[in-house]
């Protein structure tokens, strides 16, 4: 038996913190809210030993002075705590992500490790709300999906197959979920190249991502002022498309995609599904079970939840 308890994909957006009693459709965003209770109660079923989370970092963490494609962190994992998220020092199991590591890095995919990672809402918004309440480890898996060039959708797969076989390997009997925090499909205002901006708004965002480490508050009042003021930009049929390609089984062809075309059917943040693409190779591109879809202008993005069973199975 695989030591992967569940494979789970889910959508994250600050937003759901700070603007619920703006939003308009009401009922998508309950429907999305259920859809992460139903998983936490999943989990706590499961009782899993340890989750290993990954996603995006949405420069608070990582800035443009050093971004690997791939980072895990194996130390202390320091939650930024924007927007209502979780604050600070989150539990973890160095021993068992340094051999997580060690087994992608021997495996030929190349991982940077972190001893002291900071996270943000790209992975604590899965803390926040699929894990509440649920004491565990956890082990922070960040891809670059924001600074181009991004690594390749067919790589990302790759470390997917390879993170399945470094917690089999490494697991000694210790249940173990892998989420995928991210997406679905939305449009960022941030420049599409960072060397190029093209007004004052991308260029103070440019700088922020330059220069933020270790003071991205400073910055985080404006930004947060242009995404607020951002018009929404979601790629519904897309997103249906994708999640009924989940449950038949056939996310393995989006790993054709260049990031130019998935940018173009899916908006720069649509990027941030390689976390779901991780996640899903490491399942084995098994066939899934979509827990719902929300397209959610009042949070610029296409909510979506679901869940993938070692062996297939629907949840």
């Amino acid at each position: 038996m695989t030591a992967i308890s569940l494979g789970i994909g889910a959508s994250h957006s600050t937003l759901m913190n700070t603007h619920w009693d703006k939003v308009v459709h009401t009922e998508r965003a309950e429907a999305f809210r259920e859809s992460l209770e139903h998983i936490n109660r999943r989990l706590r079923d499961i009782q899993p030993d340890i989750a290993v989370i990954i996603g995006s970092n949405h420069f608070r963490g990582f800035w443009l002075d050093l971004i690997p494609s791939f980072t895990m962190g194996v130390g202390d994992v320091i939650a930024s705590g924007e927007s209502g998220t979780p604050k600070g020092p989150q539990k973890t199991d160095p021993v068992f992500a340094q051999q997580l590591a060690t087994h992608l890095v021997e495996a030929g995919s190349e991982v940077a490790i972190s001893a002291r990672l900071q996270i943000d809402h790209g992975q604590s918004h899965a803390i926040q709300y699929l894990l509440d309440g649920i004491d565990i480890p956890v082990v922070p898996l960040v891809v670059n999906v924001f600074a181009q060039p991004l690594p390749t959708i067919e790589r990302c797969a790759a470390l997917g197959r390879r993170l399945a076989e470094a917690i089999e390997a490494n697991a000694d009997g210790r249940k173990v979920v892998v989420i995928a925090s991210g997406g679905l499909s939305h449009q960022l205002p941030w420049p599409s190249d960072w060397s190029q901006p093209q007004d004052d708004d991308e260029e103070f965002m440019v700088d922020a991502w330059l220069n933020g480490r270790g003071e991205w508050e400073r910055y985080d009042k404006r930004r947060r002022e242009i995404i607020v003021a951002a018009q929404p930009c979601i790629f519904e049929e897309f997103d249906v498309q994708f999640l009924a390609d989940l449950e038949a089984g056939d996310l393995e062809k989006y790993t054709k995609l260049t990031t130019a075309e998935l940018e173009k059917i899916a908006g720069n943040g649509g990027q941030e599904l390689r976390t779901w693409l991780v996640m899903a190779a490491a399942l084995g591109f098994a066939p899934g079970t979509s827990l719902g879809y929300s397209p959610m202008p009042e949070w610029l993005t296409g909510m979506g939840a679901a869940v993938i069973e070692p062996a297939g199975g629907k949840s």
